[in-house]
């Protein structure tokens, strides 16, 4: 492939076990990355079925578009961001869907693509963009953001206890000369913790790494809108399935699934309901599915992976 874009999808059967898109309709990939989900769910579809596949990322876009090319219109790719995805389908037509996957993992290509600077593992300069338009960097945000900021985005999106120490580092460091690259970000998070808790079996920079990941890219900033926005879309019987990667993702896909459920707002005290609200969807994972074994063997970037889904319902009558 030209690209040189690769991204293995994660948890396949289960996706479509959830998915089913056999039901045929419309369907969209919010995350398309590769199109490595998107050509399993077109496989599966009828004839009559169409995806259409969301990505703000060029070169997934042109990867997915090459990967897909078997299905003709069938498949359709939008440049955008999934937290946009009722305006991008509307601008095309669509209004409601039959099902929708949200996959919030980061690229295997970006992680592996030196330059995007994705990784601590590999030097290069300090991107992390999935959006290579986009204006903010993560060299900007390490050598720009004040202290407090830098502390409060590595405790909040990376659960990093070393904080303060780490974004303190930071500060005195780019006071002497600006952070440039990966690895030199890298080690100085790895300098500023103390020693007995540096022998990790993963680099102790990832979870700044996560954290400055998520800062410039604006990952968390909207999420729980744009889970209700995808709900919002579903036809009854619409399905929708999310798969997460991190604490602070699965926890706003749960709760945000927990209120489409039981969204009565009533004091627990009050014996009847009423507020007048009803369930709007069926939870279809009571306990979030994770990888198995075997793919978690074959694939590490699977073992963090869970996957939760809904079906929508009609809440007059309770069904779908």
């Amino acid at each position: 492939m030209e690209t040189g874009f690769h991204h293995v999808p994660i948890m396949v059967s289960e996706v479509l076990t959830l998915l089913e898109p056999s039901r045929g309709g419309i369907f969209a990939d919010g995350t398309l990355g590769g199109g490595g989900h998107a050509e399993a769910v077109l496989s599966a579809m009828p004839e009559t079925g169409r995806l259409f596949g969301i990505d703000r990322d060029d070169d997934a876009l042109k990867a997915a578009g090459e990967r897909l090319s078997r299905f003709g219109d069938r498949f359709t790719a939008i440049k955008g961001n999934f937290f946009d995805m009722k305006a991008l389908l509307a601008a095309r037509g669509v209004t409601a869907v039959d099902g929708i996957l949200l996959d919030l993992g980061v690229s295997s290509h970006q992680l592996d693509a030196r330059e995007r600077g994705f990784s601590y593992k590999a030097e290069a300069p300090l991107d992390m963009r999935m959006d290579r338009s986009a204006p903010l960097t993560a060299k900007t945000v390490v050598n720009e953001w004040p202290e407090d900021e830098l502390r409060r985005i590595f405790f909040a999106y990376g659960e990093e206890k070393f904080s303060a120490k780490i974004a303190q580092r930071i500060v005195r460091q780019r006071a002497v000369s600006p952070i440039e690259t990966t690895t030199e970000l890298a080690e100085l998070i790895k300098s500023a913790i103390p020693a007995k808790f540096r022998n990790e079996p993963q680099h102790p920079a990832r979870r700044c790494f996560q954290a400055i990941r998520i800062a410039v890219n604006g990952e968390l900033d909207g999420l729980e809108d744009a889970v209700r926005s995808a709900h919002d879309l579903l036809k009854p019987g619409g399905r929708l399935a999310i798969l997460t990667f991190h604490s602070l993702e699965d926890r706003i896909v749960k709760n945000a699934f927990r209120s489409f459920e039981n969204p009565c707002i009533c004091p627990k005290s009050a014996p009847v309901c009423i507020c007048g609200r009803k369930p709007t969807a069926k939870v279809l994972t009571r306990h979030p599915l994770v990888a198995s074994e075997a793919e978690q063997k074959a694939n590490p970037r699977a073992t963090s992976a869970k996957l939760r889904a809904i079906v929508r319902i009609d809440p007059e009558t309770g069904s779908y």
